[in-house]
C-alpha cells in the first residue's frame, strides 16, 4: 500500500516535473518567424519570404554563419501555418509537402548539423490560429511523441479555438506528455495570454511548475505603439509577474521586431534594453537575410546578451516614473552586480536627466565600476552618494552596467528590503 500511495503522489504531482526539465536556465535566446513572416504560404508568387523549410534552412545558415550562434541566439522556431490542413491516416500532424518536401526531421538534423535547436508550433484546440490542425485533447501525447520522434528541441502551443477547460486541462497534459518522450523540449505555454494574464485567472505558481516560458499579454506588432503597449502592461503588473520569473520560468513579452519597419534605430535599443532587463526570451523576428548593419550591432551587443543571460535569473523592475516622462528600471544581476536602464517617453528633444545611486536605493557606501552597454565608455569610482547626469533622446535609452569595486558594509538584498521608497519594492 505505501507504494501504491507514493505512486499515487508522484501522478498528482507530475506537472511540476517539467520545470525540472533542466531547460531554459536562462532565457531562450534564438528566431521565430511568426512577426516577421505571419503566415504566408503563397511560394508560388513568393518563395523567398512564404512559410517552407527553404526560409528556415536559409535562416539557419544566417544564424550559423553571422555569428549569432556563438552569441547564445541558438534556436530556430517555426511557428503557424507549417502543416498540410489534414492529418494522415494515422491521426498524424504532417507538414505541408508542398512546401516542406524533405520534411521536419530532414530540417531539424540540418539544423542539428548547424549547431542549432529546433522549434515548432502547435495549438492546444480544433485549429491552429492559422486554420491548421490542433491538438485537441485526443492528440496530447501522439503529438508530442511526432515532435520528439523529428528531433524537435521547443513547442510553442498556442490557444486559439479551446476552452478554458480544455487549456485547464491541455497545458499540464502536454508537459507531461513532451517530458515522457525522454527528449528534451522547451515548452512554450500561450495559456496565460488567453486568461488575460493576471490572477486570480492566472496562477503564476503552477505555471511555473508546467512550462518553461509563457505569453503573458498580446502579440507583437511591428510597430512603437506596439511595444509601448506590452511594457507598460509588464511593468505596471510587475508586482504580479516579477517574482513569477526565473531559471526555468520565464515570462515572455514576445519576439524582438529589431531590423524591422516599425523601430527608429532609438525606439530599436529601447526594446532590446527592455527586454534585457526583464529577463525575456530574447526570440528575434526579422529577415537575417538582409538585416542592417545597426540593427545586428543592437541585437549582437555583447554585454547586453550578458545582462539578459545572467544566472540568477531575476527580473528587473520599473523603480522611478517621473513627471517628466523619464523612467528608471533596476536589475539585480550576479556577483552584487546591476543593470540600470534610464528610458525617455519623451517625444521633443534629447533629456538631460540628474539622480544618483543613494535616490535609486543602492546601498550606502558602496562604490561602482559603471560600463555604458551601448557606447562600452567606463565611469570608474562613482559613490552611492554622487550625483550624475545622462542624456536620453527621445524614445530612447541609457543602459549601464554596475559592477561595485567596494561593498557595502550591508548586503545589498538586505538594503534594499529597508529602502522602501514610493515606488520601490525588495527585488530579493
Amino acid at each position: 500500500p505505501s507504494g501504491l500511495a507514493v505512486a499515487m503522489v508522484v501522478a498528482l504531482a507530475l506537472p511540476s516535473v517539467a520545470l525540472e526539465n533542466g531547460l531554459a536556465r536562462t532565457p531562450p535566446m534564438g528566431w521565430l518567424a511568426w512577426e516577421r513572416f505571419r503566415c504566408n504560404v503563397d511560394c508560388r508568387t513568393d518563395p523567398r519570404n512564404c512559410i517552407s523549410e527553404r526560409l528556415f534552412f536559409e535562416m539557419a545558415n544566417r544564424l550559423a554563419e553571422d555569428g549569432w550562434r556563438e552569441l547564445g541566439y541558438q534556436y530556430i522556431n517555426i511557428d503557424d501555418c507549417w502543416s498540410a490542413k489534414q492529418r494522415d491516416a494515422m491521426g498524424r500532424l504532417v507538414p505541408d509537402p508542398e512546401r516542406f518536401p524533405s520534411g521536419i526531421k530532414a530540417l531539424a538534423d540540418y539544423v542539428h548539423a548547424k549547431g542549432l535547436k529546433l522549434g515548432i508550433y502547435g495549438d492546444l484546440g480544433k485549429y491552429t490560429c492559422g486554420g491548421y490542425p490542433g491538438t485537441t485533447l485526443d492528440y496530447v501525447k501522439q503529438d508530442a511523441q511526432t515532435f520528439a520522434e523529428w528531433g524537435v528541441d521547443m513547442l510553442k502551443l498556442d490557444g486559439c479555438y479551446s476552452s478554458e477547460e480544455e487549456q485547464e486541462k491541455g497545458y499540464p497534459e502536454m508537459a507531461r506528455a513532451l517530458n515522457a518522450t525522454g527528449r528534451p523540449i522547451v515548452y512554450s505555454c500561450s495559456w496565460p495570454a488567453y486568461q488575460g494574464g493576471l490572477p486570480p485567472k492566472v496562477n503564476y505558481t503552477i505555471l511555473a511548475e508546467i512550462c518553461n516560458l509563457w505569453r503573458n499579454y498580446d502579440d507583437i506588432q511591428d510597430s512603437w505603439d506596439s511595444v509601448l503597449s506590452i511594457l507598460d502592461w509588464f511593468f505596471t503588473n510587475q508586482d504580479v509577474l516579477q517574482p513569477a520569473a526565473g531559471p526555468g520560468h520565464w515570462n515572455d513579452p514576445d519576439m524582438l521586431i529589431i531590423g524591422n519597419f516599425g523601430l527608429s534605430y532609438e525606439q530599436s535599443r529601447s526594446q532590446m534594453a527592455l527586454w534585457t532587463v526583464m529577463a525575456a526570451p530574447l526570440l528575434m523576428s526579422t529577415d537575417l537575410r538582409t538585416i542592417s548593419q545597426s540593427a545586428k550591432e543592437i541585437l549582437q551587443n555583447r554585454l547586453m546578451i550578458q545582462i539578459n543571460q545572467d544566472p540568477l535569473g531575476i527580473q528587473g523592475r520599473r523603480i522611478v516614473k517621473e513627471k517628466s516622462h523619464i523612467e528608471v528600471f533596476l536589475r539585480p544581476l550576479s556577483q552584487a552586480a546591476s543593470a540600470l536602464v534610464f528610458f525617455s517617453q519623451r517625444t521633443d528633444m534629447p533629456f538631460l536627466y540628474t539622480t544618483s545611486l543613494a535616490k535609486l536605493h543602492f546601498p550606502e557606501d558602496a562604490v561602482y565600476e559603471v560600463q555604458d552597454v551601448y557606447s562600452g565608455k567606463i565611469i570608474s569610482g562613482l559613490k552611492t552618494g554622487d550625483n550624475f547626469s545622462v542624456v536620453i533622446n527621445p524614445s530612447g535609452v541609457v543602459m549601464w552596467y554596475l559592477r561595485p569595486t567596494t561593498l557595502p558594509v550591508q548586503p545589498w538584498h538586505v538594503v534594499r528590503q529597508q529602502a522602501h521608497g514610493e515606488d520601490l519594492h525588495p527585488v530579493l
